[in-house]
């Protein structure tokens, strides 16, 4: 069988991809059902792309390589793409917008638009022994009845099999073995958008617990809620600074975000100043959070014992309160891989190497990282375009 394109991976970038490759295009994946991903996300509900996008909400190393994939297809035409199909959408926060019914109708426009253009899928299926020839690539076909293998041959081969993040939904990290296998570069990978974990388990007794918060790691900051939870800390400001985090360095929280508890405490000496302390502050913290800190910090005494200066030194505890996490909980939990294909290799245009004609790596298996909230589904979205329009091209 000869295709003009031939996909790996059924997911975003994937299904993105070969509805608008055109010619004859193949999509290849181990899954039992494309998008698995897409459907899964944002509680069901697909983030699947963010009104503030710009390249700034993405790491890579080299941070002007995203520019020109995320201009050329924005925000606003994916946004387009889905008015099109009527799948009404809401914006939660920050910018953040989701499907009102399901994330099973991205996955449906998707492949409407796949099967419009005459995409052939094989699901649970493989692809092996992939090699260049002098005119395109060459590979085996490996059916989901392990059948007999199938020579596949194609002018194009687009890598979009992702990276290493939610192992138990098929992430294999293959990607970066097929770039090894061509001589493309691949920069160290981690995992990213991740919680954070302590091996004394100290938040446990608070698990559940949420508040808003302002987290820093490294010269990075974030503004949002954060979870404490049986195994360390999660919620969106915690996911957003792992991606920042260095192994063996501190995290610094700012429970206090709003900044006027002092003001408040002060107003309150003045009204219930023989009241219990801890009473007092658990009319601004949570009941669970506030008995924590009381076994981390003094608390003791009524309120009206409490000098302009303790309150302060408080205050100033709990808006910069540092630790250093274990770990992380690794690629199981992480919503997206750091790190991948070296982006050196690739034409910021097109997403094809530079070293291999015809060869392209897109979506998550590339170093490009978006933040939390939808940047990472409209990265799939701009970079398959871009290899999509350049394979289209007369």
């Amino acid at each position: 069988m000869h295709y003009t394109t031939v996909i790996l991976g059924a997911g975003a970038a994937g299904m993105m991809c070969a509805a608008h490759a055109g010619g004859s295009v193949l999509v290849v994946d181990h899954a039992k059902a494309p998008g698995e991903k897409i459907r899964i996300s944002g509680g069901g509900r697909c983030n699947f792309t963010n009104m503030h996008c710009t390249p700034d909400a993405f790491i890579c190393a080299n941070p002007h390589f995203a520019k020109s994939a995320l201009a050329r297809y924005t925000q606003w035409d994916f946004i387009e793409l889905v008015d099109a199909h009527g799948i009404t959408w809401h914006e939660k926060t920050l910018g953040q917008l989701f499907c009102d019914i399901s994330a099973k109708q991205i996955v449906a426009m998707l492949h409407a638009l796949m099967q419009k253009s005459g995409v052939d899928l094989h699901l649970n299926s493989s692809l092996e022994g992939i090699e260049k020839t002098d005119i395109g690539f060459k590979m085996t076909l490996i059916g989901p009845d392990g059948g007999t293998p199938v020579t596949v041959t194609a002018d194009h081969l687009v890598i979009a099999s992702g990276g290493k993040s939610i192992p138990k939904m098929g992430a294999t990290g293959r990607a970066y073995d097929i770039a090894n296998q061509f001589g493309i570069p691949v920069t160290p990978t981690r995992a990213g958008l991740v919680p954070f974990t302590f091996t004394d388990a100290r938040f446990a007794p608070i698990s559940g617990t949420a508040v808003p918060a302002r987290v820093t790691a490294g010269d990075t900051t974030f503004d949002e809620a954060l979870l404490f939870t049986h195994r360390g800390l999660s919620g969106p400001a915690i996911l957003q600074a792992s991606s920042y985090w260095d192994e063996g360095t501190e995290i610094t929280l700012n429970i206090l975000p709003s900044n006027d508890l002092l003001v408040k405490l002060r107003e309150q000496r003045q009204i219930y100043g023989r009241r219990n302390f801890t009473t007092e502050l658990a009319q601004h913290l949570p009941g669970r959070l506030v008995d924590h800190l009381a076994n981390q910090f003094d608390l003791t005494g009524n309120l009206a014992d409490w000098s302009d200066a303790r309150l302060q030194t408080l205050c100033d505890t709990l808006s910069n309160w540092t630790m250093t996490p274990t770990g992380t909980e690794g690629y199981r939990t992480a919503e997206v891989t750091l790190g991948g294909i070296d982006t050196n290799a690739l034409s910021s245009k097109t997403m094809e190497t530079k070293t291999i004609p015809r060869l392209y790596f897109i979506g998550e298996s590339v170093d490009v990282t978006g933040w939390l909230g939808g940047y990472n589904f409209q990265w799939a979205w701009s970079s398959a375009m871009a290899a999509a329009r350049d394979i289209a091209k007369p």
